[in-house]
């Protein structure tokens, strides 16, 4: 992955505040892939996203990942650490088709993506809804059939064989409480814990070009431009005097 400079990262943080969440998800997904056409990500596998925004994680921030979560049970505070490389090196799905044969039914899924995901959700049903979305083919006794027709042990088939096929699209955590001994389960969303992260890094930045910029005279490229052990090693200096 190449790494993106300070100047491209302020960039698209920038043009973050103002957008959503799912907005926020696809300028981070975009600024992991710069090599693919930014109408091509939504339509990826999920667990795609996910390893790239883990990948793009582990470029910028390194491979330790510290997560507070509360004990369900009793309330706890837990705080523990991840590995982004873990995720970040998740194998991805084989293809982006799943066959599924159950009950005299063939039937073809496409792995979902962001956007089979949004649009789903907007739905009265999102189940139906992305069921209807992704499916390729359904056969029987070699007439083909819409997505209603597929009966529910045909369509619990389809969702193991989604999970299967596509591990990395649901990152879900079980953490035992050191105080109650209690599991909690949660899911993570990459996207945004590595919004947190940028927006917080963007501040700090930000303020670093200020200090320089008042005390040098420097302008913001050319703050931008020094790495950051000297940027650091230059507000030391300016500290000390």
């Amino acid at each position: 992955m190449t790494i993106t400079g300070a100047a491209e990262l302020l960039a698209a943080w920038e043009t973050g505040l103002a957008q959503a969440p799912a907005g926020r998800a696809l300028l981070l997904h975009r600024t992991a892939r710069p090599d693919l056409d930014g109408a091509v990500l939504p339509a990826l596998p999920v667990g795609a996203r996910e390893a790239d925004l883990f990948a793009l994680r582990r470029a910028l921030f390194g491979d330790r990942m510290q997560v507070r979560l509360d004990c369900a049970q009793c309330g706890a505070d837990m705080e523990f650490d991840l590995d982004a490389g873990a995720f970040a090196d998740r194998p991805g799905a084989d293809d982006s088709v799943v066959r599924v044969t159950e009950g005299g039914w063939e039937v073809e899924f496409r792995l979902p993506g962001v956007a089979d995901l949004t649009a789903a959700a907007r739905t009265a049903d999102p189940r139906a809804a992305l069921l209807a979305r992704c499916l390729v083919s359904a056969v029987r006794d070699g007439a083909t059939a819409t997505a209603d027709a597929l009966p529910a042990p045909v369509q619990r088939r389809i969702a193991e064989a989604v999970e299967a096929a596509d591990p990395g699209a649901d990152v879900t955590l079980n953490v035992a409480c050191p105080e109650c001994g209690q599991a909690t389960r949660a899911e993570l969303d990459i996207a945004s814990y590595l919004w947190t992260e940028l927006d917080a890094w963007a501040r700090d930045t930000l303020l670093d070009v200020h200090l320089l910029a008042t005390a040098y005279g420097w302008s913001e490229p050319e703050i931008l431009a020094l790495s950051p052990l000297r940027r650091r090693y230059y507000l030391e200096l300016c500290a000390d005097v």
